[in-house]
């Protein structure tokens, strides 16, 4: 699939044109087609499809988005089936990095229509996507405006993509550490009462693929392996679903993470300490483990993390 990126023309009719104009808007990349083919050195172990497309994607959105690089040729989608998803995925990126603002109006169908390049019937798909990620609403003698914050989906994994994707604040970072505070030490704990001799495998498969890890990417897409694999051990359906929630924010956390952290291996003595307590079954241990690892990944992401020597 060849995408260029499109480029939104600022309506200059007052109250219901959108607001700012877009010269120099910074896109997240589409999501890529191509699933990664490369594979974790020194095991054997497959990630789930959702895991490859997660990293692959954070890996094309720091090559735009995170480095800054901003992209303003006009739009020409080459596989027409794709047009509904390309300008779901424009309007929702400009939402969600508030280069739409809530009470917003957006163009009148046929001007957006034109302005995007797509047919009036690709665009009000787009918009019913959108609709139902509670991104937007449809009002009559209105048109259609962008929602407050507070409607939209926030677990939405492409709600959640976006708002990585345009690189999260402080604050987005400090409400994702929290969330994990609630969750993975008790799955961590839960492990290590429950898990059968096939998940305590691939807990360590993951860990030996962090050691492995050559570069910032192999080792994100391990750590995220790692992390699954703990939450599928607790042998808790509905707490292992949580990472199908979640895996876009955390993939995108823990990219960013190892990119910010001159030694991207950091963090892998804890990972050492959450495996070791979950396979001699001491689920307070685990829980610790866990918990002290994510209190120095918040750390390390705000630059208050201090320099530890490897265990």
């Amino acid at each position: 699939m060849v995408i260029e990126q499109a480029e939104l023309g600022h309506d200059r009719g007052g109250s219901h044109g959108v607001e700012g104009g877009v010269d120099g808007v910074e896109k997240a990349s589409v999501i890529s087609q191509r699933r990664d083919k490369q594979s974790i050195r020194c095991t054997t172990h497959q990630h789930s499809p959702s895991t490859n497309r997660t990293l692959q994607h954070f890996r094309n959105a720091a090559r735009s988005s995170l480095f800054h690089h901003p992209i303003r040729a006009p739009m020409r989608v080459a596989n027409a089936r794709n047009l509904h998803g390309h300008v779901t995925q424009e309007l929702g990126v400009r939402i969600v990095s508030g280069q739409l603002r809530p009470g917003d109006v957006l163009p009148r169908e046929e001007t957006l229509a034109e302005q995007m390049a797509v047919s009036r019937t690709a665009l009000r798909e787009a918009m019913r996507v959108l609709s139902a990620k509670g991104l937007v609403e449809a009002r009559p003698k209105v048109g259609t405006r962008v929602r407050e914050e507070r409607y939209w989906h926030q677990l939405d994994a492409d709600v959640l993509a976006w708002r990585c994707a345009s690189m999260p604040p402080a604050d987005f970072v400090q409400k994702l550490v929290q969330m994990r505070e609630i969750f993975e030490p008790a799955a961590a704990a839960f492990a290590a009462r429950r898990c059968d001799t096939t998940q305590l495998k691939q807990i360590e498969l993951a860990y030996r693929a962090m050691e492995a890890a050559r570069n910032s990417d192999e080792w994100a897409e391990a750590d995220l392996q790692f992390h699954e694999a703990v939450l599928v051990a607790t042998n808790n359906e509905l707490m292992s679903s949580l990472f199908s929630v979640v895996e876009t924010a955390l993939g995108s956390f823990f990219v960013q993470s190892a990119r910010k952290s001159g030694d991207f291996k950091y963090s892998l003595p804890y990972h050492r300490q959450v495996f070791d307590a979950i396979r001699r079954r001491q689920p307070e241990a685990a829980r610790r483990a866990m918990q002290q690892m994510i209190v120095d990944s918040r750390a390390n992401m705000t630059g208050k993390r201090r320099t530890r020597k490897s265990a």
